[in-house]
């Protein structure tokens, strides 16, 4: 993958943490500045973290996974991307009523990562990929986006939530179909 992929992808997977973020700042308007920085932290920690552990996981069965790579990265990346576009078109109006404290924003973290944990284990499936440099991107770009967010969404409101989320659902099948034409198709 190019370091221009793996920025998309880091887009991608941020879409989901940063429209959690926008939700936050709508829902807590009078939160100080730590609940700001902790939010783009806590969801940066765990974006980063999580294809760190499915990279390892994948890591252990790379010879089962590595004749499917291509249609894993598909399957995986168009079911995470089809999920965060169904969930941008088909909000939860009661994710907006919800108070925020550290429990919330871990738990949230969590959610919003699993998706990364099953982009891990497809990077595991290409041969000599730098995962360190790919985890600190995703990290950096939701740290940065799920800041963003939590002052967007204290500032606009709902209009952007179910834009971001969409656009990076968008990226992901994206990313997926590209991954899977490149194995597949010869363009030569």
């Amino acid at each position: 993958m190019h370091i221009t992929e793996i920025l998309l992808l880091s887009v991608g997977l941020a879409a989901d943490a940063c429209a959690v973020s926008v939700t936050n700042g709508m829902s807590g308007g009078k939160l100080r500045g730590r609940w700001v920085l902790a939010d783009g932290l806590c969801f940066g920690c765990m974006q980063g973290l999580m294809p760190l552990l499915g990279y390892l996981l994948g890591s252990m069965f790379y010879g089962i996974i590595c004749a499917f790579d291509h249609f894993i990265a598909l399957v995986m990346l168009g079911v995470i991307g089809g999920k965060m576009a169904y969930e941008a078109m088909h909000p939860d109006p009661e994710d907006v009523n919800m108070h925020l404290t550290v429990p919330v924003l871990l738990v949230q973290g969590l959610a919003t990562s699993i998706d990364a944990l099953a982009v891990g284990i497809s990077f595991s499936a290409f041969s000599g990929f730098r995962i360190l440099p790919a985890v600190l991107m995703i990290a950096a770009v939701t740290m940065l986006l799920s800041f963003a967010g939590m002052l967007i969404g204290r500032r606009f409101g709902i209009w952007f939530s179910g834009k971001a989320q969409l656009l990076g659902g968008l990226l992901l099948i994206a990313i997926g179909v590209k991954i899977f034409l490149s194995h597949t198709v010869n363009f030569g």
